[in-house]
This record gives structure tokens, C-alpha cells and sequence, in this order.
């Protein structure tokens, strides 16, 4: 069977996809990508379904060989990617031989990088999902991060005969100083004017205490009108919350289903890919918008990604008139 034989696993590699929804109400976290613009960017690149599972890679790549031909896409952090100790470039399509080597080297800007194939990576769906969940064992490669080894099997390959291109507009910039817009709520009642406007007015650092499943800041205390604590209730990829220190959490894609610390607002949709590729001593500022523009802003982020999947696609060739004519005359005449 087409496989990739891992040489070295890197850091935290991981097989991911969009996650497993519909399954919170059973305690089931979401899981999934944590950049799901780079993520579906990746697939698309490489023609594939837009929650076709890849590999979500961390500060630290892996060394993976391949026994098959295949079309990959990189995208996210850049991790310096590599074919045969030879640097390749990311944001595009690229086919790999077989018996090539993947390597990565040093980490240059953001922190997860995306893997994509124009293949099926062959693990078992699991609700839904081949996400892997790694508190729980769940998912992915033997609920598990690759470890050297191991061996992953493919199926459903194709070879793209096209190159594909990201347009530059569109290729992210990774910033350590990074503005966050949030929507407030859903327990914002539980801060008085002061404390919002400490959160609004201040910078806060994002904490060597940030994994997949949150980030935790550092920065002015948020006071609470009374306590930190409340019936515990849904969490959602963005939920901060503000526990009895006043430090704020971001919640993200492993989070658990429901939290009992105040949330005093969301990250909203479109800015969820920036937070996914923070580093630790990275700084944040929050700014406010209302629900009608962050609906705005979650519409005009899937529009972009419509865009970007179109640019791929093999468009007719467009004659003008004058062509047309020239055509005809000199093609219109001929018999077989």
C-alpha cells in the first residue's frame, strides 16, 4: 500500500481535519485544525476535498519518506520545507517522487505548519472525524502525535498535471504584535465598564502555557464585578475566559465542551487563523466590533477562500472577436 515511512516525528505532528462536529453535547471536543485558512488553503493547492485530512505541524518539523508519486501543498508557518536537502517553496503545489525525502528546517515565522496530499491519508473516521484528539486518544494515527517509524498509509492518489500558485495578495503575514477582534459576551455582565475598558486599553502576552487546547495571557487584571465562577455552560474555539486572576484564557480547537470561569468575550471567526499561528511572548490587542460586523467579516473570510479555490480551477480560454474572425478565416475552410 502507498505509504510515508517517518523518519524523524518532529515536535507534536498530527493528523487533522476540520473535526468532529455535532458531538460537543456528548463531551466530545471539536478538535480539529487549528488555522483553518491554511489548512483549507493547503487542500485546495493540491485539488483535494476541502476537509481532507493533512498533517498540523508545530515549531518543529518532521522527516517523512515517501514510497509514492504524489502532489503536496505546505502552507502556515514557515518551517523552511525541504525536498532531498533542497529548499521548496510553500503556498504552491509541488510533486513528489517516490523514495523523496521531506525535511524541514528552522522556524522563521508563525508556529504550525500544514501538510496537504492528493491522496487520502488511510486512518480510521472516528465520529465523523480523522482529527486526533490527543488527551483523549482519539483519532488520527493511533490517537497519537507521529513517532519515528511509523508508516502511513494513502489511498484515492492522484498526481496533479497543473502547478498551482497562491496569488501573494492572499498569503498571510505572521506578526508578533497581533490586533484581535472580539465580540463581547457571553457573560460580559459579570464586568463593570472598568474592566472592559482595561481589556480594550491594554496589551497582554501570550504565555509559554499555550497548546492546543488555550492560550493563556498575561497583562492587567480584569476585575469581575463579584466572582469568577458561574454554571458551567458551552465553550467555543475563542471563548476567553477570565478565571479568578484576572488573566484571560483564549480557548481553542482542543478545548473541552464547556467551562465554569466567566467569558467576558469571543474571538471572533475570521481572526481565529492569527491566533493559531502565535508564538509565546507574542503580544495581543483586543479591539471591539458588534455582531453584525463579525458576521460580515466570517462571510467575507469563506468568500476569499471561494476565490482562491476557483483560481485553480482549468478555465476555458476567452477569445476576443477579432481573434474569433482571424480564426475562422484561416480555420473556418478546412476539411478533414
Amino acid at each position: 500500500m502507498p505509504s510515508i515511512k517517518v523518519h524523524k516525528p518532529g515536535l507534536c505532528t498530527t493528523i487533522q481535519d476540520i473535526g468532529r462536529i455535532g458531538y460537543q453535547q456528548f463531551g466530545i471536543p471539536v478538535s480539529g485544525v487549528m488555522d483553518e485558512f491554511s489548512f483549507t488553503v493547503a487542500n485546495y493547492l493540491v485539488e483535494s476535498d476541502k476537509n481532507n485530512a493533512v498533517l498540523e505541524i508545530p515549531f518543529l518539523g518532521p522527516t517523512l519518506e515517501f514510497d509514492f508519486d504524489v502532489t503536496i501543498a505546505i502552507t502556515g508557518a514557515d518551517i523552511q520545507p525541504k525536498i532531498n536537502n533542497q529548499d521548496i517553496k510553500m503556498w504552491q503545489s509541488i510533486n513528489i517522487k517516490k523514495r523523496d525525502i521531506l525535511s524541514f528546517g528552522s522556524l522563521k515565522t508563525g508556529i504550525r505548519t500544514y501538510l496537504a496530499f492528493s491522496a487520502e491519508i488511510d486512518v480510521p473516521i472516528v465520529m465523523g472525524s480523522k482529527s486526533t484528539l490527543l488527551k483523549s486518544k482519539l483519532g488520527g494515527f493511533e490517537g497519537r502525535q507521529l513517532k519515528m517509524g511509523d508508516i502511513i498509509n494513502f489511498k484515492n492518489i492522484k498526481i496533479l498535471s497543473k502547478k498551482n500558485i497562491l496569488d501573494k495578495k492572499y498569503i498571510p503575514e505572521y506578526k508578533h504584535n497581533q490586533n484581535i477582534r472580539i465580540i463581547l459576551g457571553p457573560q460580559d455582565n459579570y464586568f463593570d465598564e472598568n474592566s472592559i475598558k482595561t481589556m480594550l486599553e491594554n496589551k497582554y502576552q501570550v504565555t509559554k502555557d499555550a497548546d492546543r487546547m488555550g492560550m493563556r495571557l498575561s497583562g492587567e487584571v480584569i476585575k469581575h464585578k463579584d466572582k469568577a465562577d458561574i454554571i458551567s455552560d458551552a465553550a467555543v474555539f475563542g471563548s476567553i475566559q477570565v478565571p479568578g486572576n484576572g488573566q484571560p484564557i483564549i480557548l481553542l480547537a482542543d478545548r473541552q465542551t464547556t467551562g465554569g470561569y466567566t467569558k467576558i468575550a469571543t474571538v471572533m471567526k475570521a481572526d481565529l487563523p492569527k491566533l493559531a499561528q502565535m508564538l509565546p511572548n507574542d503580544i495581543i490587542e483586543f479591539s471591539l466590533v458588534n455582531i453584525e460586523e463579525a458576521q460580515k467579516e466570517y462571510k467575507e473570510f469563506y468568500k476569499i477562500l471561494d476565490k482562491i479555490k476557483e483560481s485553480f480551477l482549468v478555465k476555458p480560454k476567452v477569445y476576443t472577436e477579432k481573434q474569433l474572425y482571424v480564426m475562422k478565416k484561416l480555420f473556418g475552410n478546412r476539411r478533414k
